[in-house]
Protein backbone atom coordinates (compact mmCIF):
# COMPACT_ATOMS: atom_id res chain seq x y z
CA UNK A 1 0.00 0.00 0.00
CA UNK A 2 1.18 3.51 -1.44
CA UNK A 3 1.86 6.08 1.56
CA UNK A 4 -0.28 9.48 0.64
CA UNK A 5 2.18 11.46 2.47
CA UNK A 6 4.92 10.49 -0.19
CA UNK A 7 5.14 13.75 -2.97
CA UNK A 8 6.81 13.19 -6.70
CA UNK A 9 7.05 16.56 -7.37
CA UNK A 10 10.55 18.25 -5.55
CA UNK A 11 8.41 21.04 -2.76
CA UNK A 12 12.17 23.06 -2.26
CA UNK A 13 14.31 24.77 -4.89
CA UNK A 14 18.11 23.12 -4.43
CA UNK A 15 20.67 26.02 -3.41
CA UNK A 16 22.47 27.06 -6.68
CA UNK A 17 25.93 24.90 -7.03
CA UNK A 18 29.29 26.80 -7.76
CA UNK A 19 30.56 27.21 -11.18
CA UNK A 20 32.64 25.08 -12.82
CA UNK A 21 36.41 26.38 -12.21
CA UNK A 22 36.97 27.31 -15.72
CA UNK A 23 33.75 30.01 -15.48
CA UNK A 24 35.33 31.35 -12.17
CA UNK A 25 38.35 33.58 -11.29
CA UNK A 26 41.76 34.04 -12.79
CA UNK A 27 40.96 30.85 -14.90
CA UNK A 28 37.45 32.39 -16.17
CA UNK A 29 39.72 36.10 -16.84
CA UNK A 30 42.71 34.44 -18.05
CA UNK A 31 40.74 32.06 -21.02
CA UNK A 32 38.56 35.11 -22.33
CA UNK A 33 41.53 37.48 -22.28
CA UNK A 34 45.34 35.47 -22.49
CA UNK A 35 43.30 32.33 -24.32
CA UNK A 36 40.75 33.36 -26.40
CA UNK A 37 42.00 32.51 -29.70
CA UNK A 38 45.41 30.40 -30.58
CA UNK A 39 46.87 34.07 -31.86
CA UNK A 40 46.30 35.34 -28.22
CA UNK A 41 47.71 32.23 -26.96
CA UNK A 42 50.71 32.53 -28.66
CA UNK A 43 51.32 36.19 -27.96
CA UNK A 44 50.84 35.49 -24.45
CA UNK A 45 53.52 32.92 -24.23
CA UNK A 46 55.85 34.88 -26.38
CA UNK A 47 55.38 38.18 -23.52
CA UNK A 48 55.48 35.51 -21.12
CA UNK A 49 59.03 34.78 -22.12
CA UNK A 50 59.98 38.33 -23.11
CA UNK A 51 58.97 39.35 -19.18
CA UNK A 52 61.12 36.40 -17.84
CA UNK A 53 64.50 37.03 -20.04
CA UNK A 54 63.66 40.60 -19.08
CA UNK A 55 63.54 39.64 -15.63
CA UNK A 56 66.51 37.72 -15.51
CA UNK A 57 68.32 40.18 -16.91
CA UNK A 58 67.27 43.13 -14.45
CA UNK A 59 67.00 41.37 -11.55
CA UNK A 60 71.09 40.92 -10.83
CA UNK A 61 71.31 45.24 -11.19
CA UNK A 62 68.49 45.59 -8.74
CA UNK A 63 69.83 42.61 -6.52
CA UNK A 64 73.56 44.10 -6.15
CA UNK A 65 72.35 47.74 -6.21
CA UNK A 66 74.92 50.52 -3.97
CA UNK A 67 72.60 52.54 -1.64
CA UNK A 68 75.14 54.28 0.49
CA UNK A 69 78.31 55.83 -1.56
CA UNK A 70 79.83 59.58 -2.12
CA UNK A 71 80.24 59.04 -5.74
CA UNK A 72 80.05 56.67 -9.24
CA UNK A 73 83.67 55.42 -8.61
CA UNK A 74 82.96 54.41 -5.08
CA UNK A 75 79.59 52.58 -6.04
CA UNK A 76 81.37 50.50 -8.66
CA UNK A 77 84.44 49.49 -6.15
CA UNK A 78 81.73 48.34 -4.04
CA UNK A 79 79.40 46.19 -6.27
CA UNK A 80 78.64 46.44 -10.12
CA UNK A 81 74.58 46.95 -9.51
CA UNK A 82 72.33 49.67 -9.60
CA UNK A 83 74.58 52.85 -8.14
CA UNK A 84 71.23 54.01 -6.24
CA UNK A 85 73.75 55.42 -3.63
CA UNK A 86 72.93 58.96 -5.98
CA UNK A 87 69.35 58.98 -5.23
CA UNK A 88 70.36 58.54 -1.48
CA UNK A 89 73.23 61.61 -1.69
CA UNK A 90 70.34 63.87 -3.84
CA UNK A 91 67.48 62.93 -2.40
CA UNK A 92 66.65 66.50 -1.02
CA UNK A 93 67.79 68.69 -4.04
CA UNK A 94 65.60 66.18 -6.22
CA UNK A 95 62.67 66.44 -4.29
CA UNK A 96 62.84 70.53 -2.85
CA UNK A 97 65.80 72.28 -4.73
CA UNK A 98 67.65 74.75 -3.33
CA UNK A 99 64.91 74.93 -0.25
CA UNK A 100 66.52 75.62 2.72
CA UNK A 101 66.72 72.93 4.55
CA UNK A 102 64.71 73.96 7.98
CA UNK A 103 62.06 74.83 6.04
CA UNK A 104 60.85 71.76 4.00
CA UNK A 105 58.47 71.56 6.83
CA UNK A 106 56.49 73.95 4.67
CA UNK A 107 56.21 72.15 1.03
CA UNK A 108 55.60 69.07 2.90
CA UNK A 109 52.34 70.44 4.71
CA UNK A 110 51.34 72.64 1.06
CA UNK A 111 51.48 69.27 -0.14
CA UNK A 112 49.27 67.06 2.60
CA UNK A 113 46.80 70.27 2.44
CA UNK A 114 46.70 69.74 -1.60
CA UNK A 115 44.94 66.20 -0.69
CA UNK A 116 42.70 67.87 1.91
CA UNK A 117 41.68 70.55 -1.17
CA UNK A 118 40.89 68.42 -3.76
CA UNK A 119 38.84 65.20 -1.67
CA UNK A 120 35.72 67.14 -1.62
CA UNK A 121 36.14 67.83 -5.43
CA UNK A 122 36.94 64.03 -6.01
CA UNK A 123 34.74 62.58 -3.55
CA UNK A 124 31.09 63.85 -3.38
CA UNK A 125 30.19 62.11 -0.09
CA UNK A 126 32.67 64.51 2.28
CA UNK A 127 30.72 67.55 3.79
CA UNK A 128 30.34 70.14 1.26
CA UNK A 129 31.59 72.97 3.41
CA UNK A 130 34.96 71.46 3.10
CA UNK A 131 34.82 72.95 -0.55
CA UNK A 132 35.58 76.29 1.81
CA UNK A 133 39.03 75.31 2.33
CA UNK A 134 39.29 74.27 -1.11
CA UNK A 135 38.78 77.69 -2.59
CA UNK A 136 41.02 79.69 0.58
CA UNK A 137 43.87 76.65 -0.50
CA UNK A 138 45.94 78.58 -3.54
CA UNK A 139 46.06 81.65 -1.43
CA UNK A 140 47.64 79.43 1.64
CA UNK A 141 50.33 77.46 -0.58
CA UNK A 142 51.12 80.69 -2.23
CA UNK A 143 51.80 81.73 1.35
CA UNK A 144 53.52 78.76 3.08
CA UNK A 145 56.10 78.23 -0.53
CA UNK A 146 57.04 81.92 -1.04
CA UNK A 147 56.06 83.07 2.75
CA UNK A 148 56.14 86.74 3.46
CA UNK A 149 53.02 88.46 4.63
CA UNK A 150 49.86 86.78 4.90
CA UNK A 151 47.97 89.81 4.00
CA UNK A 152 48.96 89.79 0.22
CA UNK A 153 46.65 86.46 -0.03
CA UNK A 154 44.54 87.76 2.00
CA UNK A 155 44.03 91.20 -0.32
CA UNK A 156 43.85 89.28 -2.93
CA UNK A 157 41.34 87.34 -1.96
CA UNK A 158 39.40 90.71 -0.90
CA UNK A 159 39.03 91.47 -4.59
CA UNK A 160 37.67 88.47 -6.08
CA UNK A 161 34.83 89.22 -3.01
CA UNK A 162 34.49 92.50 -4.02
CA UNK A 163 34.10 91.26 -7.89
CA UNK A 164 31.96 89.11 -6.98
CA UNK A 165 29.62 91.74 -4.81
CA UNK A 166 30.24 93.78 -7.98
CA UNK A 167 28.48 91.48 -10.31
CA UNK A 168 25.44 91.07 -7.75
CA UNK A 169 24.36 94.30 -7.42
CA UNK A 170 25.15 95.61 -10.85
CA UNK A 171 24.02 92.59 -13.02
CA UNK A 172 19.96 93.42 -12.86
CA UNK A 173 20.97 97.24 -14.21
CA UNK A 174 24.10 96.53 -16.57
CA UNK A 175 23.32 92.54 -17.61
CA UNK A 176 25.26 89.53 -16.83
CA UNK A 177 27.82 90.25 -19.18
CA UNK A 178 28.46 93.91 -18.56
CA UNK A 179 28.72 93.25 -14.67
CA UNK A 180 30.81 90.19 -15.51
CA UNK A 181 33.62 92.38 -17.78
CA UNK A 182 33.10 95.44 -15.14
CA UNK A 183 33.66 93.31 -12.08
CA UNK A 184 36.75 91.47 -14.14
CA UNK A 185 38.39 94.61 -14.65
CA UNK A 186 37.71 96.00 -11.07
CA UNK A 187 39.52 93.07 -10.05
CA UNK A 188 42.50 93.59 -11.77
CA UNK A 189 42.68 97.14 -11.10
CA UNK A 190 42.63 96.28 -7.08
CA UNK A 191 45.15 93.42 -7.65
CA UNK A 192 47.67 95.38 -10.40
CA UNK A 193 47.29 98.84 -8.24
CA UNK A 194 45.94 98.48 -4.74
CA UNK A 195 46.42 94.81 -3.30
CA UNK A 196 49.70 95.78 -2.32
CA UNK A 197 49.48 98.70 -0.78
CA UNK A 198 46.53 97.32 1.06
CA UNK A 199 48.60 94.60 2.60
CA UNK A 200 51.38 96.62 3.36
CA UNK A 201 49.23 99.03 5.67
CA UNK A 202 47.29 95.91 7.29
CA UNK A 203 51.38 94.16 8.01
CA UNK A 204 52.02 97.51 9.84
CA UNK A 205 48.88 97.33 11.82
CA UNK A 206 48.58 93.81 12.62
CA UNK A 207 51.70 91.55 10.69
CA UNK A 208 51.58 88.26 9.69
CA UNK A 209 54.21 86.80 8.60
CA UNK A 210 56.85 84.15 8.03
CA UNK A 211 60.35 83.97 6.46
CA UNK A 212 60.60 84.35 3.02
CA UNK A 213 62.08 82.03 -0.13
CA UNK A 214 62.86 83.29 -3.55
CA UNK A 215 61.77 81.33 -6.35
CA UNK A 216 65.44 80.82 -7.58
CA UNK A 217 65.38 78.33 -4.69
CA UNK A 218 62.58 76.01 -6.22
CA UNK A 219 63.48 73.19 -7.72
CA UNK A 220 62.84 69.44 -8.15
CA UNK A 221 59.75 68.09 -8.34
CA UNK A 222 58.53 70.47 -5.64
CA UNK A 223 59.21 73.35 -8.78
CA UNK A 224 56.92 70.24 -11.05
CA UNK A 225 54.33 70.24 -9.16
CA UNK A 226 53.73 73.81 -8.45
CA UNK A 227 53.71 74.22 -12.03
CA UNK A 228 51.51 71.86 -12.37
CA UNK A 229 49.27 71.87 -9.92
CA UNK A 230 48.37 75.41 -10.39
CA UNK A 231 47.97 75.25 -14.19
CA UNK A 232 45.75 72.19 -13.85
CA UNK A 233 43.35 74.33 -11.34
CA UNK A 234 43.54 77.67 -13.66
CA UNK A 235 43.78 76.30 -17.21
CA UNK A 236 40.06 74.22 -16.54
CA UNK A 237 37.68 76.99 -15.45
CA UNK A 238 39.65 79.37 -18.57
CA UNK A 239 39.26 76.09 -20.74
CA UNK A 240 35.18 76.50 -20.02
CA UNK A 241 35.18 80.30 -20.70
CA UNK A 242 37.27 79.83 -23.92
CA UNK A 243 35.24 77.14 -25.24
CA UNK A 244 31.61 78.95 -24.02
CA UNK A 245 33.31 81.73 -25.51
CA UNK A 246 33.93 80.12 -28.71
CA UNK A 247 30.48 79.10 -29.22
CA UNK A 248 28.93 82.37 -28.24
CA UNK A 249 26.88 84.52 -30.32
CA UNK A 250 28.78 87.90 -29.99
CA UNK A 251 30.88 88.52 -33.02
CA UNK A 252 33.28 90.06 -30.27
CA UNK A 253 33.67 87.42 -27.94
CA UNK A 254 33.99 84.71 -29.91
CA UNK A 255 36.81 86.16 -32.58
CA UNK A 256 38.62 86.71 -29.60
CA UNK A 257 38.54 83.29 -28.44
CA UNK A 258 38.61 81.61 -31.32
CA UNK A 259 42.01 83.84 -32.42
CA UNK A 260 43.37 82.94 -28.79
CA UNK A 261 43.04 79.41 -29.46
CA UNK A 262 44.13 79.02 -32.54
CA UNK A 263 47.55 81.05 -32.34
CA UNK A 264 48.26 79.27 -28.88
CA UNK A 265 47.60 75.61 -30.22
CA UNK A 266 49.75 76.63 -33.13
CA UNK A 267 53.07 77.63 -31.07
CA UNK A 268 55.28 74.65 -29.37
CA UNK A 269 54.99 75.51 -25.09
CA UNK A 270 58.91 75.48 -25.32
CA UNK A 271 58.28 79.05 -27.65
CA UNK A 272 55.99 80.27 -25.47
CA UNK A 273 58.44 79.14 -22.03
CA UNK A 274 61.18 81.15 -24.01
CA UNK A 275 59.39 84.04 -24.53
CA UNK A 276 58.49 84.21 -20.60
CA UNK A 277 62.10 83.80 -19.88
CA UNK A 278 63.90 86.35 -22.22
CA UNK A 279 61.50 88.26 -24.07
CA UNK A 280 58.29 89.40 -21.56
CA UNK A 281 61.26 91.60 -19.55
CA UNK A 282 61.17 93.52 -22.71
CA UNK A 283 57.52 94.42 -22.69
CA UNK A 284 57.74 95.42 -18.96
CA UNK A 285 58.28 98.90 -17.77
CA UNK A 286 62.29 99.25 -16.60
CA UNK A 287 62.98 98.02 -13.42
CA UNK A 288 60.20 95.91 -12.84
CA UNK A 289 60.76 92.34 -11.01
CA UNK A 290 58.54 90.01 -12.62
CA UNK A 291 58.83 86.44 -10.43
CA UNK A 292 60.11 83.75 -13.44
CA UNK A 293 57.87 81.18 -12.12
CA UNK A 294 54.68 83.25 -12.07
CA UNK A 295 55.59 84.01 -15.74
CA UNK A 296 55.79 80.05 -16.46
CA UNK A 297 52.53 79.62 -14.84
CA UNK A 298 51.00 82.16 -17.04
CA UNK A 299 52.63 80.72 -20.53
CA UNK A 300 51.54 76.82 -19.22
CA UNK A 301 47.91 77.70 -17.91
CA UNK A 302 47.63 79.59 -21.45
CA UNK A 303 48.88 76.63 -23.13
CA UNK A 304 46.69 74.44 -21.47
CA UNK A 305 43.73 76.41 -21.21
CA UNK A 306 43.64 76.70 -25.03
CA UNK A 307 43.76 72.72 -25.66
CA UNK A 308 41.51 72.63 -22.74
CA UNK A 309 38.74 74.37 -24.58
CA UNK A 310 38.88 72.62 -27.67
CA UNK A 311 37.94 69.73 -25.70
CA UNK A 312 35.16 71.01 -23.57
CA UNK A 313 33.90 72.13 -27.22
CA UNK A 314 33.61 68.78 -28.07
CA UNK A 315 31.57 67.74 -25.11
CA UNK A 316 29.39 71.04 -25.46
CA UNK A 317 29.17 69.33 -29.05
CA UNK A 318 27.93 66.69 -27.83
CA UNK A 319 24.88 67.86 -25.87
CA UNK A 320 21.20 67.47 -27.78
CA UNK A 321 19.63 70.79 -28.58
CA UNK A 322 16.67 69.77 -26.92
CA UNK A 323 18.91 70.35 -23.20
CA UNK A 324 19.10 74.18 -24.73
CA UNK A 325 15.50 74.42 -25.56
CA UNK A 326 14.34 72.85 -21.79
CA UNK A 327 16.51 75.03 -20.24
CA UNK A 328 15.22 78.28 -21.80
CA UNK A 329 11.24 77.11 -21.21
CA UNK A 330 12.11 76.56 -17.93
CA UNK A 331 13.11 80.56 -17.85
CA UNK A 332 16.83 80.08 -17.21
CA UNK A 333 19.40 82.87 -18.09
CA UNK A 334 22.25 82.03 -19.53
CA UNK A 335 24.54 81.42 -16.92
CA UNK A 336 21.86 79.48 -14.95
CA UNK A 337 21.54 77.02 -18.15
CA UNK A 338 25.43 76.89 -18.46
CA UNK A 339 25.63 76.06 -14.74
CA UNK A 340 22.79 73.90 -13.72
CA UNK A 341 21.86 71.61 -17.22
CA UNK A 342 24.84 72.09 -19.97
CA UNK A 343 27.86 72.53 -18.33
CA UNK A 344 27.96 69.14 -15.82
CA UNK A 345 27.01 67.22 -18.67
CA UNK A 346 29.46 68.85 -21.15
CA UNK A 347 32.40 68.11 -18.55
CA UNK A 348 31.40 64.53 -17.77
CA UNK A 349 31.55 63.95 -21.52
CA UNK A 350 34.86 65.18 -21.47
CA UNK A 351 36.18 63.88 -18.45
CA UNK A 352 38.74 61.22 -20.72
CA UNK A 353 40.33 64.55 -22.76
CA UNK A 354 39.97 66.14 -19.52
CA UNK A 355 42.39 64.06 -17.79
CA UNK A 356 44.35 63.58 -20.72
CA UNK A 357 45.14 67.49 -20.57
CA UNK A 358 45.81 67.41 -17.37
CA UNK A 359 48.69 64.63 -17.72
CA UNK A 360 50.54 66.23 -20.50
CA UNK A 361 50.65 69.22 -18.77
CA UNK A 362 52.19 67.58 -15.76
CA UNK A 363 54.75 65.77 -17.44
CA UNK A 364 55.18 68.95 -20.14
CA UNK A 365 56.81 70.92 -16.70
CA UNK A 366 60.15 69.53 -17.57
CA UNK A 367 60.57 71.63 -20.30
CA UNK A 368 60.89 74.15 -17.71
CA UNK A 369 64.92 73.18 -17.70
CA UNK A 370 65.60 74.69 -21.18
CA UNK A 371 64.91 78.09 -19.49
CA UNK A 372 67.51 77.23 -16.64
CA UNK A 373 64.58 76.32 -13.95
CA UNK A 374 66.03 72.86 -11.96
CA UNK A 375 63.43 71.15 -12.33
CA UNK A 376 63.87 66.89 -12.11
CA UNK A 377 65.42 66.73 -15.26
CA UNK A 378 68.02 69.96 -14.52
CA UNK A 379 68.87 68.47 -11.42
CA UNK A 380 69.92 64.94 -13.22
CA UNK A 381 71.99 67.34 -15.78
CA UNK A 382 73.31 69.19 -12.85
CA UNK A 383 74.59 65.86 -10.94
CA UNK A 384 75.58 63.97 -14.02
CA UNK A 385 78.14 67.27 -14.25
CA UNK A 386 79.79 66.69 -10.80
CA UNK A 387 82.99 65.02 -11.64
CA UNK A 388 81.70 62.56 -8.54
CA UNK A 389 78.32 61.61 -10.22
CA UNK A 390 79.86 61.57 -13.87
CA UNK A 391 78.68 58.92 -16.16
CA UNK A 392 75.85 57.85 -13.74
CA UNK A 393 72.30 57.58 -16.35
CA UNK A 394 69.73 54.41 -15.76
CA UNK A 395 69.65 55.04 -11.98
CA UNK A 396 68.92 59.16 -11.96
CA UNK A 397 66.36 58.96 -15.44
CA UNK A 398 64.60 56.06 -14.22
CA UNK A 399 64.05 57.31 -10.66
CA UNK A 400 62.54 60.40 -12.04
CA UNK A 401 60.28 58.22 -14.38
CA UNK A 402 59.34 56.27 -11.80
CA UNK A 403 57.96 59.28 -10.03
CA UNK A 404 56.09 60.65 -12.65
CA UNK A 405 54.95 57.42 -13.62
CA UNK A 406 53.19 57.26 -9.47
CA UNK A 407 51.77 60.48 -10.31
Amino acid sequence: MSDSNQSYVRTEMLPAGEPPVSQKGLVKWARENLFSSPLNAVLTLASVIALYWLIQAIYPWFANSVWVAGSLTECRAINTGACFAVITERWAQLMFGFYPIELYWRPTLAFALLIVAIAPVLYSQLPRKMIWFTAIYPGLMVWLLWGGSLWGPIMAYAGLVGGWFLVKFIGSNLGSLAATIVSVLAVLVWWLFFSANAAQIAQSFVPLNIESVESRNFGGFMLSFVVGVTGIALSLPLGVLLALGRKSDLFFVRTICIGFIEFIRGVPLITLLLVAATLLNIFLPPGTNFDIILRVIIMVTLFSAAYMAETIRGGLAAIGRGQFEAADAMGLNYWQAQRLIVMPQALKISIPGIVNNFIGLFKDTTLVSIIALLDPLGFAKAIRANADWNGIVWELYGFIAFVFFIC
